[in-house]
């Protein structure tokens, strides 16, 4: 089991930023990504970023804009970072940080999910 936490978020007018945080707690040992996605009102949820072991992912939309990031600096903790700089309207959405993690005892791999955090970016 993996729990996660998410923080940030918020308003924010075009061409700002923000930073959004997820912690994951539990069996983070078996963490093979940690990701943020996006939802916006109408739209089917999307891949923001990923961070793997060695490697990150960008939906093109952001490249150059937004940055992922991890540590493990805490004890029993992973934290995923997403740094979001010169915001865009479009960019307005629930995010959603994903964790995927290796369920060694049923030979599969899980997907947790954070509670979403609203990015609300006006014109």
């Amino acid at each position: 089991q993996v729990q996660l936490v998410e923080s940030g978020g918020g308003l924010v007018q075009t061409g700002g930023s923000l930073r959004l945080s997820c912690v994951a707690s539990g069996i983070i040992f078996s963490i093979n990504s940690m990701g943020w996605y996006r939802q916006a009102p109408g739209k089917q949820r999307e891949l923001v970023a990923a961070i793997y072991t060695g490697s990150t992912t960008y939906a093109d939309s952001v490249k150059g804009r937004f940055s992922i990031s991890k540590d493990s600096k805490d004890a029993g903790k992973k934290t995923v970072t997403l740094q979001m700089d010169s915001l865009k309207p479009e960019d307005t959405a629930t995010y959603y940080c994903k964790v995927e993690v290796t369920n060694w005892l049923a030979r599969r791999i899980d997907d947790y999910w954070g509670q979403g955090t609203q990015v609300t970016v006006s014109s």
